[in-house]
């Protein structure tokens, strides 16, 4: 995309005015997006892009800017207006350049951009199919089919020189239920870092099944119990609250500046003794999953939390000065368009030695959130409030009517500690992270859990 000489110049002249560390980003994106409603295609957008973003730090101190013009005197020229920001004496900093070859670890069989159209709107039509014949109630269905191939270089002037490709692809059903007076609605979304053969080889008839399962289970529905309840969370999506409610109060970007409840915490007990932690961005063909992050470290399995014992954050580079901490290859960004900071990537609370019978059969009452849909946490103090999409009424150990309009409403650090058993059903739910560096595709995951006491947020 950019070759080393040019590369070189770019950083020599970053550094001109007095930084001590320069770093560019080069990338060059395709995508395509379908959109379906009752079966029929709405729109149909791809584009490409290309960018290359410049950062310099100088102590403590950050300052990015990017352009799209890739004309030699252009870059040059852009990146002595950004090295402006600085003031001081040029030092003496020799650039060498070693290129790294790694292993990617995201292997993909079939690129997207070489399937036909008629193939994925094909796809598309037996997913809206499936979903509206599940049930005369089913109203509406909506399908949406996304893939993206993004390429990337990474150069510094510590002599860092790598490149990734990294391809994308997810679908997302939904389904509408009405009775005529009311409406509901059920999704399901999967994805994963992997080629068109990702979708050839889902159950996408089961999949949309579910999706109108959910909706018209919420439409029959009676309206959720207020109070503070013993709460089962279930796998996969539930994993949304330990994403939201701790893992970005792991993120350097926050425990840096002390913005976090988990700051100055390591080594103590944040947690129940049940809970583990990690944060995993190797597990091949995972939607977060990444060969290199944004900042062109290789992606590794970093231990947050043991046995309830705080054991690590997730750092970037300029966060891990300000620590102290090496980065963790937790530097993530949406595009060029944005400087990298902390993010999660596959973030998951590990196994126990539950079975789900088990939890649910030692609940004598309490909801089950089988499904999780939006919510909000304040990172500095924990606080936070998620609907439940798809709820359960527990009564005497089994699980009975379902119940909607639930809101779980805590704060993460408490709720950590009141983890009272753990299941050994890991299971992983696909989302996008939005944060100071953009909208980041991250999987949020857990086995099924049971927390002794929530507030619930309902109706009755």
């Amino acid at each position: 995309m950019l070759d080393k000489q040019l590369i070189d110049k770019i950083l020599t002249e970053a550094l001109s005015t007095g930084g001590d560390f320069a770093e560019i980003f080069v990338e060059k994106k395709s995508s395509s997006n379908l959109f379906m409603i009752d079966g029929k295609v709405e729109s149909s957008i791809s584009g490409r892009d290309f960018g290359i973003g410049i950062r310099i730090f100088k102590g403590l101190f950050s300052v990015y800017g990017y352009t799209n013009d890739m004309n030699e005197e252009s870059l040059l020229k852009a990146t002595k207006k950004i090295a402006s920001s600085i003031s001081g004496t040029k030092e003496d900093i020799t650039i060498n350049l070693i290129k790294q070859d790694i292993e990617n670890i995201n292997k993909i069989q079939i690129y997207p951009q070489d399937i036909k159209k008629s193939e994925k709107i094909e796809l598309m039509k037996i997913a809206s199919h499936s979903a509206k014949d599940y049930d005369k109630h089913i109203s509406q269905v909506r399908v949406s089919l996304g893939d993206v191939k993004q390429n990337i270089l990474i150069a510094n002037s510590e002599g860092l020189f790598t490149t990734d490709e990294r391809v994308r692809g997810r679908i997302s059903i939904e389904s509408v239920a009405t009775d005529g007076n009311d409406m509901q609605t059920g999704r399901v979304s999967p994805g994963a870092s992997a080629g068109f053969e990702f979708f050839r080889n889902m159950d996408i008839e089961a999949e949309a099944r579910e999706a109108s399962r959910i909706a018209k289970t919420m439409l029959f529905a009676s309206y959720a119990p207020s109070g503070k309840f013993p709460v089962v969370i279930d796998n996969r999506f539930g994993g949304v609250i330990f994403h939201e409610a701790c893992g970005h109060g792991l993120e350097a970007s926050s425990v840096a500046k002390g913005n976090s409840i988990f700051a100055g915490k390591m080594g103590q007990m944040i947690a129940s003794p049940l809970v583990s932690a990690v944060d995993d961005g190797t597990l091949p063909n995972e939607w977060g999953s990444l060969t290199i992050d944004d900042e062109g470290h290789k992606t590794q399995r970093n231990l947050l939390i043991e046995n309830g014992i705080l054991k690590g954050y997730l750092v970037d580079k300029l966060n891990g000065r300000r620590m102290d901490m090496k980065s963790t290859g937790s530097g993530r960004r949406e595009s060029y368009k944005y400087a990298p900071t902390s993010r999660m990537t596959n973030t998951f609370i590990l196994n126990g030695k539950s079975s789900f019978d088990e939890i649910i059969k030692n609940t004598e009452y309490g909801i089950y959130a089988k499904n999780m849909g939006g919510g909000s946490v304040n990172p500095a103090t924990g606080d936070f409030n998620f609907a439940v999409m798809e709820g359960y009424i527990i009564r005497n150990g089994e699980i009975c009517e379902p119940v909607r309009g639930a809101t779980l409403i805590g704060n993460g650090g408490e709720v950590l500690k009141k983890i009272d058993m753990v299941g050994n059903n890991l299971g992983f739910g696909q989302g996008m992270c939005g944060s100071s560096s953009g909208s980041i595709p991250t999987n949020v995951g857990e086995p099924t859990i049971r927390v002794s006491e929530i507030t619930v947020g309902g109706r009755k």
